[in-house]
């Protein structure tokens, strides 16, 4: 017997309300830009500079002690969290230490580090530095520049694969759903203060790629409808090819989203940054695919004459594999 998310079957009209998905979008965007304005990122320490330090200890571990300890040494801006983890023994206590860059050095010196070792030994004995990593100030701004960069020609690489292998019309659809992809998971991150780092651009980037691949699926098959049906309505033509991937995209998403759910839960909290904005950009990237390429699709129209000699134009890459 096989399993099926969603019947063999589907008449769903996805643009009986093409308008308002679309204005929910936009207002999702509009609120995730505005986050981001007021708020602000939660940088780590690869993009603000500074040193984070990982403890293990067997005692547990007390976030108000640990800060009293270090604030004598006069370090600025300290972070300290407790890490949880169900993969962790009763006795591994685990605590994120992070401290900014120092002004006038490239990042917290040994003898710093080490006076909070000294701070720290002291309230709690079998304390251990199990990691310690640094970024200058100069290094963090630099990777800030290039994480920009690499979203940015992510996104324009984007662009011209789609407009060679179909129009501009699924062009600028395409590349409409990633953008809404990318601020909106820049939003969230914003909204509920997640930590952002260089593993985010990691997950950025990936979301990009998952969310192309899932459009280019339902443009495929609108551009083999809309040669099979040549008097059909767009809008049908598009109903019907996403009805007819439909239960591909579910059964991709809801087995993707299962193997990401495991690795949040599983998988540690070095990774769970990342995994959160997997599973955020699997959800927005299959909504976007259906509810913003598609509509931006219909509503700018796309050539329906493929009878005259020039029914290739702008279809001649139309064979590149995605």
């Amino acid at each position: 017997m096989r399993l099926r998310l969603v019947p063999q079957q589907t008449n769903i009209d996805f643009f009986a309300r093409a308008k308002l998905w679309l204005g929910f979008s936009g207002l999702l965007m509009v609120v995730a830009f505005a986050s981001f304005m007021i708020q602000g990122l939660n940088f780590g320490i690869d993009f603000r500079g500074g040193t984070t330090i990982r403890t293990e200890s067997a005692q547990p571990v007390d976030v108000g002690a640990y800060r009293d300890a270090i604030a004598p040494l006069e370090l600025g801006d300290v972070s300290i969290t407790e890490v949880f983890d169900p993969t962790f023994g009763p006795d591994e206590n685990v605590a994120m230490v992070r401290i900014q860059a120092q002004e006038g050095e490239e990042a917290v010196t040994t003898q710093m580090i080490e006076e909070v070792r000294i701070a720290l030994t002291a309230l709690v004995p079998d304390i251990e530095f199990t990691s310690v990593e640094s970024v200058g100030p100069k290094v963090s701004g630099e990777l800030i520049q290039a994480a920009i960069i690499a979203v940015l020609l992510a996104i324009g690489a984007v662009l011209i694969y789609i407009w060679l292998r179909f129009e501009w019309q699924f062009a600028v659809g395409a590349v409409a759903a990633l953008v809404h992809d990318v601020i909106l998971t820049i939003g969230i991150f914003s909204e509920l203060q997640i930590r952002f780092d260089l593993a985010i651009i990691a997950a950025l980037l990936t979301i990009v790629g998952y969310s192309l691949n899932d459009t280019v699926v339902v443009f495929d098959r609108v551009r083999e409808n809309l040669r099979k049906y040549k008097k059909k309505d767009l809008k049908d033509v598009m109903n019907l090819s996403i009805n007819e991937t439909l239960s591909r995209t579910v059964m991709t998403s809801v087995t993707t989203l299962i193997a990401l759910i495991s690795l949040y839960v599983l998988g540690g909290d070095v990774i769970r940054g990342f995994v959160f904005a997997m599973i955020w950009g699997v959800i927005v990237g299959t909504y976007s695919s259906i509810f913003v390429a598609s509509a931006i699709l219909l509503a700018l129209g796309v050539k329906r004459d493929w009878s005259k000699p020039d029914a290739n134009a702008g279809n001649q890459f139309g064979n590149i594999d995605a």
